[in-house]
């Protein structure tokens, strides 16, 4: 016996040739999109047989205790603590998780958003890509599937959004710093392109200019992911300015590989020895997101951003809206935690 395929939203993109946001869009009747594109997906859907999946959603009444959660990147560690955060508080409820990675890229993401509202999920959650938010929530009230995003980073306020908030933690970092007597304070980490470094770095130098301290375009050093660039920029930052007493780093991978840069300049220095120099010279500090009791156990001061707690949120969020869909959309915010270490 041959089962049928079922016909998704990708098979008529790929048929009328044009992407699955202009599907959905189109399904959706929002969206600037020409007479003769939207011809050519209607053609394409009757050709094809698709059906749009109103008649199983209103039978939500026998859900299927699955959960969709897409994620941009499972290698990131903020990622990682909120996939962690969101499986647990979801399976303490029953739920089962269907977890996908998208790889950041929204044309795939929306794929398997419209694999997931295939395989008839109760609701999904969507971890990053927040950028393309309006084209998921198109997709997914066409098929009146509950939609929660979570984001490092973001503006927007028009879908259901849970995010931390990255100016608050540069700002709270940065004045730790200064009430520890630092007035020359470099940044270290992150690239240009990142809106999470953007927002941090707005804070950390906001938080310069209200307490009158200077700021140098110099000071602020991009970076790759990884200890030892962290480690090699670490040391050029201090060659060239020696006056520097403390470094705010952009992630912990970049913080350790600044603690072992600072190791390699301390042997290098005349000052009376390694320690002296790491704890009189120069301070670090750095954004975190992972557990407290997880950190690394050197004198570095962190600012953690609860992705596994925001993770327990999400899983509220989306259980809420599944159970009623008037539930409004909301835009929140999750505050920083400040953390010493000596």
């Amino acid at each position: 016996m041959t089962i049928a395929k079922k016909i998704t939203i990708s098979d008529v993109a790929q048929a009328a040739g044009v992407s699955v946001s202009t599907v959905s869009l189109v399904l959706s009747g929002k969206g600037r999109i020409s007479t003769a594109t939207g011809e050519r997906v209607n053609q394409a859907i009757e050709q094809l047989g698709f059906v749009r999946n109103r008649q199983a959603s209103s039978l939500r009444g026998g859900q299927s205790g699955v959960i969709g959660l897409i994620v941009s990147d499972l290698s990131s560690s903020f990622y990682a603590e909120l996939t962690t955060g969101i499986t647990s508080a979801l399976e303490s409820q029953g739920k089962m998780v269907f977890l996908t990675q998208g790889g950041g890229d929204g044309d795939l993401m929306l794929r398997r958003l419209d694999m997931l509202i295939s395989q008839g999920v109760d609701g999904v959650i969507i971890a990053g890509a927040i950028e393309r938010g309006v084209e998921f929530r198109a997709l997914a009230e066409q098929s009146n599937v509950p939609l929660v995003f979570a984001s490092r980073a973001s503006y927007l306020d028009d879908v259901d959004l849970i995010r931390p908030d990255n100016m608050q933690a540069a700002q709270m970092i940065t004045e730790h710093l200064i009430r520890q007597g630092h007035q020359r304070i470099a940044w270290l980490g992150g690239e240009s392109a990142s809106l999470t470094r953007a927002e941090r770095v707005g804070g950390y130098c906001a938080t310069l200019l209200k307490f009158g301290l200077p700021f140098h375009s110099e000071w602020v050093v991009e970076c790759g992911s990884s200890q030892k660039q962290a480690a090699e920029a670490t040391g050029e930052l201090l060659r060239q300015n020696p006056t520097i007493s403390a470094i705010l780093c952009y992630n912990s991978v970049i913080a350790m590989g600044a603690w072992f840069g600072l190791l390699r300049a301390g042997k290098q220095s005349d000052e009376g020895g390694l320690q002296r120099y790491f704890e009189q010279q120069v301070t670090l500090a750095g954004f975190a997101e992972v557990p407290e009791q997880v950190l690394d156990d050197i004198p570095i001061s962190w600012v953690i951003a609860p992705a596994r707690e925001m993770g327990s949120r999400l899983a509220e969020r989306i259980l809420q809206r599944i159970e009623s869909s008037s539930t409004p959309l909301r835009n929140q915010i999750m505050p920083p935690r400040l953390v010493i270490q000596k």
